[in-house]
């Protein structure tokens, strides 16, 4: 029998890899948990957004630990860590970086020197990104997909791992500034973060009264993390849950495979990226989870927080006061398991 290449699915050092991913996965929840209280789904699904490269979007009213969960990811990971505050008077080159002329004291010449600017890290939290233009948000959108930013006509290259993760509060929404549709599909989860229950708020106020927060412990450096998301891509998924993935987003298209229930709430319906998503995100669980391949459970798991924030409602949907998540369970429904 032929040994299994190295770095193929099946090799011995991807199949110790994701018992590690497994061990980690524990371990960073466990850090997390000392800081954080409660909150057990919008973990795992900052955790699979990590690991899968991609970027999340976290949606809910001030005070809920959003800012405070990401800065203690980035100091359980050893990942370097940066927040912008989005406003209105906010400029594109607050967040890239600009261009500076400088001179040689010594030969009088003068040049021009890339100043880099904060998304030049490993973590950049957006907070309340709604807050700033819609030509300070397009600022991301080259960065969030090709790992670059661009300036004076030369390309500066992001170190990996890099992710975005933003904020967005659902209630206010004077001087706000809607997200574009195709800043959103940038944003591989959009993941609400809601109030705790009565028992876990109790243990927020006794543990934030109490004194200084606890000195986490390092569970992964960069380089790890970056095997372990080279890894994701390489986790198989059986055909029949590929294919089910794609019928699910197929399923919100008005015309192209919706039901005639959810054609009618819905105007727009999610592009390929949010099935590319979706496959993503599955490996990314199951690998977390300390499997070797992704399966049904694990697409229709990621359903809601992949699509809600890509399906645009329609005017009779408004009418009728029917929100995205109901649709998403007609979708559900409509495309069941194989």
């Amino acid at each position: 029998m032929n040994e299994p290449e190295r770095g193929a699915p099946g090799a011995p050092d991807d199949l110790e890899l994701v018992a590690e991913a497994a061990r980690a996965h524990a371990a960073i929840r466990a850090e997390i948990g000392r800081v954080i209280v409660g909150q057990t789904e919008v973990v795992d699904l900052l955790l699979t957004c990590l690991f899968a490269g991609g970027h999340g979007l976290f949606i809910g009213v001030p005070g809920l630990a959003k800012t405070l969960l990401i800065r203690t990811l980035s100091e359980t990971l050893e990942l370097e860590f940066k927040r912008v505050q989005f406003t209105p008077d906010l400029m594109p080159s607050d967040i890239t970086g600009t261009e500076i002329l400088e001179q040689d004291p010594g030969t009088g010449q003068r040049a021009f020197r890339f100043v880099r600017g904060p998304i030049f890290t490993h973590i950049l939290l957006a907070d309340e990104i709604n807050r700033t233009s819609p030509k300070t948000q397009a600022a991301l959108l080259q960065a969030m997909q090709e790992h670059r930013v661009s300036a004076g006509g030369v390309d500066h290259d992001l170190d990996a791992p890099f992710l975005v993760f933003a904020t967005q509060n659902p209630i206010e929404q004077e001087g706000t500034y809607p997200l574009p549709e195709a800043q959103l599909d940038r944003f591989m989860f959009a993941i609400d973060v809601g109030y705790p229950s009565a028992e876990e708020e109790r243990e927020i106020v006794r543990r934030t009264t109490a004194g200084p927060a606890p000195r986490l412990s390092r569970v992964l450096d960069p380089e790890r993390i970056r095997q372990l998301q080279a890894l994701v891509p390489r986790v198989p998924i059986a055909d029949v849950a590929l294919d089910h993935a794609v019928a699910l987003v197929r399923a919100t298209r008005p015309g192209y495979g919706a039901s005639a229930e959810v054609a009618e709430w819905v105007a727009w319906g999610a592009g390929p990226r949010a099935a590319q998503h979706l496959v993503l995100g599955a490996k990314a669980r199951a690998l977390l989870d300390g499997r070797f391949a992704a399966g049904l459970d694990d697409v229709r798991a990621l359903v809601v927080p992949v699509l809600k924030h890509r399906i645009v409602a329609s005017f009779r949907a408004e009418a009728q006061g029917v929100g995205v998540s109901e649709i998403l369970d007609r979708v559900l429904r409509a495309v069941p398991r194989a």
